[in-house]
């Protein structure tokens, strides 16, 4: 039976885990290697079990409202989606690969394959594990094997399909490759576990703009791990855009090793959701390469936004930069909370962590916690936090230009979030997020407020 003394009992011995466990094995083709790799996801859940407001990581983010859910996994996808409903959504303009799940699973009539370099592979991972891809045992559990919460447990055991990329070694691939979720389900307590497994070869480049959001669904829960694994010198930009319907949950975790000289840059958009929460880890696991970490998220109403990441320097002479900026309105929270961990080896490391929170209303809020835990003696770390409204001088100074109130209020906060975004280094979907930030933001009418 699965059960765990951290969580409600009722929640956990209802068999209901075991049960959809046992209907997965029977309808469900799989490598003989897959089983024991879910069974041993299944086992965790039931050793840890869903955190819980004493788990010092989770005590500003209260997922009980998830644990109350109609456990309901999603095993096979009825939709009504159109190429012409695609139209609507972020990046839908962009060129490039395409890769379309609904509801969890692989569309490919939806999809556009693009044209990619020769020996790239990008596809579905359920195919790519029924075709018995070489790289797939190698890598797929491997760098999200420590997890420590239920939810990357809980995915291990149950994930069916997600987006499958292989860059091979001095590979270029010149436009984005898209991963785009959808979600239609109204069922109550749905439950959609994406698993994404991503690999750039040595001295190859690649930009992955991964999208999360709702065609009409409602109540539903997206439960998402990726991995992603950078070879030496490769060169990673992730773009991450999560925009729920608003009273879905969103949980996510990415778990990535980078390899010698290589930059990876991770940007955090987080729009949508009742609850949202991105648990980052990253391991700079060879010496002298770069990783930027990079987030946004805006919150309106009784929305929760949570990031949480542990930045893991292993070697020496590697750079590591968090950048996350919050704007929260009516009774919205916002939680961060980073981690960068220095270990002995990691000498001439340079780490800068920095979270900024713009609360619009007087009851939104925010809990950060950077966080330093260094074990080498040569190093350059530093971090800060701020929480607070617009700056007074700062509205005062553009008012003595003859800027108005109203523009002056814009234009502060406007700027806030493009500190964020100006990061991304692909020009067209920095270009089309600065334009969904832009109209979010105008359509709040606290934006031009006294």
């Amino acid at each position: 039976m699965v059960h765990s003394k951290n969580t409600p009992t009722a929640a956990l011995d209802s068999g209901v885990y075991l049960e959809r466990f046992s209907h997965l094995e029977r309808t469900t083709r799989q490598p003989e290697w897959l089983l024991p790799l879910r069974q041993a996801g299944l086992s965790r859940f039931g050793e840890i079990g869903w955190p819980t407001l004493k788990h010092e990581d989770w005590r500003f983010t209260n997922v009980a409202p998830i644990t109350r859910l109609p456990f309901q996994p999603v095993f096979e996808s009825r939709h009504g989606v159109t190429p012409a409903d695609l139209q609507q959504l972020a990046f839908a303009r962009q060129p490039g690969t395409r890769l379309v799940f609904v509801n969890g699973h692989y569309h490919a009539e939806l999809s556009s394959p693009g044209r990619l370099p020769a020996g790239v592979e990008a596809g579905s991972l359920a195919a790519a594990i029924a075709n018995h891809s070489a790289s797939l045992e190698t890598h797929l559990g491997k760098y999200v094997a420590d997890a420590d919460n239920g939810f990357a447990a809980l995915n291990q055991a149950f994930f069916l399909d997600g987006g499958f990329i292989h860059v091979p070694a001095d590979t270029v691939v010149p436009e984005p490759i898209q991963l785009l979720y959808l979600c239609t389900t109204r069922e109550s307590g749905a439950t959609i576990h994406p698993r994404n497994l991503i690999i750039a070869g040595a001295n190859s480049r690649v930009t992955i703009l991964e999208s999360y959001v709702a065609l009409g669904g409602t109540g539903y829960f997206t439960n998402a791990v990726t991995e992603l694994f950078a070879a030496e010198k490769a060169q990673v930009e992730f773009v991450k855009f999560q925009d729920e319907a608003t009273d879905a949950y969103h949980i996510a975790a990415f778990h990535g090793e980078f390899g010698r000289a290589s930059q990876v840059n991770l940007h955090s958009f987080a729009l949508g959701g009742q609850l949202s929460r991105n648990d980052i880890r990253t391991k700079l696991a060879g010496p002298g390469l770069e990783c930027v970490l990079n987030g946004l998220y805006l919150t309106r109403h009784e929305q929760l936004a949570d990031h949480h990441m542990v930045v893991e320097h292993a070697q020496p002479n590697c750079a590591s930069h968090e950048y996350f900026n919050g704007i929260l309105d009516d009774r919205s929270r916002g939680v961060f909370h980073g981690r960068i961990l220095v270990q002995p080896p990691a000498q001439k490391t340079d780490a800068k962590q920095t979270n900024k929170n713009l609360l619009l209303s007087d009851d939104a809020s925010a809990n950060t916690k950077p966080q330093l835990e260094i074990y080498a003696d040569d190093v350059k770390c530093t971090h800060g936090a701020t929480v607070g409204q617009l700056s007074e001088k700062s509205i005062f100074y553009l008012r003595t230009r003859g800027i108005g109130l109203e523009t002056a209020r814009r234009m502060l906060i406007h700027a806030f979030a493009g500190e964020i975004i100006e990061r991304i280094k692909h020009e067209t979907a920095r270009e089309e997020l600065d334009k969904i930030v832009w109209d979010r933001l105008e359509e709040n009418p606290r934006l031009a407020e006294k």
